[in-house]
């Protein structure tokens, strides 16, 4: 598959390896849709991707909310049929398990694992109709089994991991029908996210390097790779 001419949804447009993606993708030639919960930094982006000369339009979203979503694919449908995804949405409240709150944990994996999973679901039809669909989840190596932790993660954590038995589920699912996905698990990226983490530990990359490499596996790897999970260790 080639992403030129194509129209893209990605989730968590409006900053960090969101941001880079859809910027990436733009570039390569796609229409983006960009999702998010904060208006001002998608419009940002946007306007990044059209001065560059790529095509992007915000849609506030929460991606939790299966409604939103429905509506977010509404109005990518209306554009064209959406025939690629990115999941880079996420969020992260750093706490000790027994001071994880109910909202804590809930909010975590709504917008982490659920929200993916709604994304998916709603893109299968735009997918299955057009017989192609290459999809990327962005999990992590929080989510990598035998991979180092770090004490506060244990809802981000679960979060990502889910991510990767979502990622096994589709590509069984998706085979028979043109589509495919694999999840890319980075470590230390210099984003706001990792800040909140571990604010000592130093960011091997940067998220260009990760926008970059999504769309060589959108492009070059997928279906070949779909069912793969991809630990992406630092590289400086």
């Amino acid at each position: 598959m080639s992403l030129d001419g194509k129209v893209a949804v990605v989730t968590g447009a409006g900053s960090g390896i969101g941001e880079a993606s859809a910027v990436s993708m733009a570039a390569a030639g796609a229409s983006v849709v960009l999702a998010g919960r904060r208006a001002e930094p998608l419009s940002q982006v946007a306007e990044r991707v059209s001065r560059a000369g790529g095509r992007a339009e915000a849609f506030g979203c929460d991606v939790s909310q299966p409604g939103q979503v429905d509506r977010l694919f509404e109005r990518a449908d209306r554009i064209g049929p959406p025939v690629a995804l990115v999941c880079a949405a996420g969020v992260l409240t750093k706490a000790r398990l027994d001071e994880v709150s109910d909202d804590d944990w809930n909010a975590t994996i709504g917008v982490n694992l659920t929200g993916a999973f709604l994304c998916v679901r709603r893109a299968f039809v735009s997918m299955r109709r057009a017989g192609e669909g290459p999809i990327v989840l962005l999990s992590s190596l929080s989510g990598v089994y035998a991979t180092e932790k770090f004490p506060g993660l244990t809802a981000y954590n679960a979060s990502k991991s889910g991510l990767v038995g979502l990622m096994e589920g589709i590509a069984a699912d998706g085979r028979e029908m043109g589509i495919s996905v694999a999840c890319l698990s980075p470590g230390a990226v210099d984003t706001d996210m990792l800040r909140a983490a571990n604010p000592e530990l130093k960011p091997g990359l940067v998220p260009d390097d990760v926008g970059r490499l999504i769309v060589t596996i959108l492009n070059d790897l997928l279906p070949d790779a779909s069912g793969a999970n991809v630990p992406l260790f630092s590289n400086r």
